[in-house]
């Protein structure tokens, strides 16, 4: 995709990170935008509806520059970039567009012709809602539906709940809510092209839980990507496994994996539904949206009523900075995308910025280890990578009110653990507090504590299934 910006939409932060003061966030630009239209006199009106293979349906309404505005082209640019947050944060695989027809045009062209865009129909509508990502211009969009349903929350019984990552493999074993066994087990799935060291290692994960119970009632577990009815839809954790075999192996593996748990009950779901359920759980709170700074970037959202809904909530593809020219995802190829601000690429990516001397063949986890322990013993140059991805993660919130019903924001992850885990949080509701106090006002942030922070998807996994 051709990375062009016009510099009306281009807002330097007040909170600037001190790592990386090129950073212009998503919110700022958007609220710019939006006053540029308004002063314009003449906003005119864009629609916008997602449907999901359920029947599911959001709308999303936004106003655009009129045609003839000198900066009329940043239309397409503001439009795009909503579009993209919403194919990743709720999904879909048609798109209503209620709004200029060369606007449209454009669009379709991009998800047909841009790298960028046929990665988000590849894998938003092909490989997640089985149809080919379609833009279809219409005035008559399809009336709002939405689907929701409680998630988990049953811990009777002997149970066992995984939670797999991209650099671990965490498992709990609880017997009626009470943890009696956790562990964590390093296993590097990205890039392995054989489906069996996924399947044996998800094996050996469960065995080494059982042995602490004296009989297994039910599996849960959490992963990154999309799951319906146990079987892998797209997830990154497989990503290095040819298409081949993916079809082969990969799909029903969870499937494999409860029949030779004599297919007790069994479920596995996106691991960003865990985070938000697990900070549910653990809050007693409702409208929690938590975000897990691991690997990747994983999220997932409890409405106000306690339940899930159908959205994706894949934080890990939605745009958080707008700078034409940040730092490009290796896998979507787009720019300024959460995986590489809330993860522990990110903290890989400023360890340079922050004079930080690593070997380059350093794996990212060993490289989170050296800046987790140059925080401990109060190095200047870890705290402020952790500034950094704290001014990030304040800006990455107000951005995201925009489209969610929030009060409480859990954060969790590896990337959080220890003391620097601590200022990424206060530096997030600082960064709230000077340039959102409304919103500072009416969303909690949330840190669990150590073990909450490193097994509470695998815990929270553990209650998924219900016992019959």
């Amino acid at each position: 995709m051709v990375r062009e910006y016009f510099e009306s939409q281009l807002v330097a932060p007040a909170a600037v990170p001190v790592l990386h003061p090129q950073f212009r966030p998503a919110v700022l630009a958007l609220r710019a935008f939006e006053h540029q239209v308004r002063q314009s006199g003449n906003p005119q009106p864009v629609r916008i509806a997602l449907e999901q293979a359920d029947g599911s349906v959001y709308h999303f309404h936004t106003k655009i520059l009129p045609e003839s505005h000198p900066a009329a082209a940043g239309n397409y640019h503001h439009v795009e970039r909503i579009l993209k947050f919403l194919l990743w944060s709720r999904g879909g695989w048609r798109i209503y567009f209620d709004g200029p027809a060369a606007l449209a045009v454009r669009l379709a062209a991009h998800y047909r012709d841009d790298a960028t865009g046929r990665f988000d129909s590849d894998m938003v509508g092909t490989k997640m809602f089985d149809h080919s990502l379609e833009l279809v211009p219409t005035r008559d969009l399809p009336p709002e539906r939405s689907h929701s349903k409680p998630l988990g929350r049953h811990l009777d019984g002997c149970r066992i709940g995984f939670d797999l990552g991209g650099s671990d493999r965490k498992t709990a074993a609880v017997v009626d809510g009470k943890v009696v066994f956790s562990e964590e087990t390093v296993w590097d799935p990205y890039f392995h092209p054989d489906p069996q060291y996924h399947f044996d290692g998800i094996m050996d994960s469960l065995q080494k839980a059982a042995a602490h119970l004296p009989r297994v009632d039910a599996i849960g577990g959490s992963a990154a990507g999309v799951y319906v009815n146990n079987r892998v839809k797209a997830a990154s954790l497989f990503r290095g496994v040819p298409a081949e075999l993916f079809n082969a192996r990969v799909k029903d593996m969870f499937l494999d994996v409860k029949r030779a748990w004599r297919n007790i009950p069994f479920e596995v779901v996106n691991d960003g539904e865990v985070t938000a359920l697990a900070g549910s759980m653990a809050l007693g709170k409702n409208a929690v949206l938590g975000i897990a700074l691991g690997t990747s970037t994983a999220a997932g959202y409890v409405t106000p009523d306690g339940n899930i809904t159908s959205w994706l909530n894949e934080f890990a593809f939605v745009p958080v900075d707008y700078d034409p020219h940040a730092v490009c995802d290796e896998w979507s190829g787009d720019y300024g995308v959460g995986s590489q601000y809330f993860s522990q690429q990110a903290v890989g990516r400023l360890l340079p910025a922050a004079g930080i001397v690593a070997p380059k063949d350093m794996p990212l986890p060993e490289k989170l280890k050296l800046v987790q322990s140059l925080m401990a013993q109060g190095d200047e140059r870890a705290r402020k990578i952790y500034q950094t991805l704290g001014v990030y993660l304040g800006y990455f919130i107000a951005h995201c009110a925009e489209f969610y019903d929030l009060q409480n924001v859990l954060i969790l992850g590896r990337v959080t653990s220890g003391t620097g885990g601590d200022l990424i949080v206060t530096t997030a509701q600082e960064t709230l507090q000077s340039g959102f106090p409304k919103l500072a006002r009416q969303i909690e942030l949330h840190v669990p504590d150590e073990k909450m922070k490193r097994h509470g998807q695998a815990i929270a996994a553990a209650s998924l299934p219900e016992l019959g």
